[in-house]
C-alpha cells in the first residue's frame, strides 16, 4: 500500500479514500480480504487507533464487512461499488469547480485545458511504464 498522506484531512478519511479508489479502479475486488487494522497500521507506520477509526468508518458505510474473528472483506454490494467511482469523481469535480469558478474562465477553455492536462497526464503515465 501506497498512500502519500496530506496535512488537510484527517489520516482515518485519507485510509477510507484510498480503498475507494482502490476499489474504483479494481485494485480491490467483491469479497477480497483486507489487511487486518494492525497491519494496515503498520504497513502504512500510522497509530492502530487510526486504522481502527478507518474500518469502523468503512463497516457503518457498508464498504467493508467482518463476519466474527474472520479477517475484513470488501463489500459484495454491486449498487455500493458502482456508487464509489461516482462518488469519487463527483468530489473531485466539485473541488475542482469550486477552486476555479472565482477565475472565471470561459467553460470552453476549461474543457480545453482539462483534456491537454489528462492527455499528457497519460502520456507521462505510459512514458513511466515504459
Amino acid at each position: 500500500m501506497n498512500i502519500q498522506f496530506d496535512k488537510r484531512d484527517p489520516i482515518y478519511l485519507q485510509v477510507i479514500r484510498y480503498f475507494k479508489q482502490e476499489i474504483a479502479v479494481a485494485h480491490l475486488k467483491p469479497g477480497q480480504e483486507i489487511p487486518s487494522r494492525r497491519e494496515l497500521a503498520n504497513q502504512l507506520s500510522i497509530n492502530p487507533n487510526t486504522a481502527q477509526k478507518a474500518y469502523k468508518e468503512m463497516e457503518t458505510i457498508g464498504l467493508i464487512y467482518t463476519e466474527g474473528n474472520m479477517p475484513s472483506k470488501i463489500t459484495e454490494n454491486t449498487a455500493l461499488l458502482k456508487n464509489i467511482r461516482t462518488e469519487l469523481i463527483d468530489e473531485a469535480t466539485n473541488n475542482f469547480i469550486t477552486a476555479i469558478t472565482p477565475i472565471k474562465v470561459p467553460l470552453e477553455e476549461i474543457v480545453d485545458l482539462v483534456k491537454k492536462k489528462y492527455l499528457e497526464n497519460e502520456n507521462d503515465k505510459e512514458d513511466t511504464n515504459d
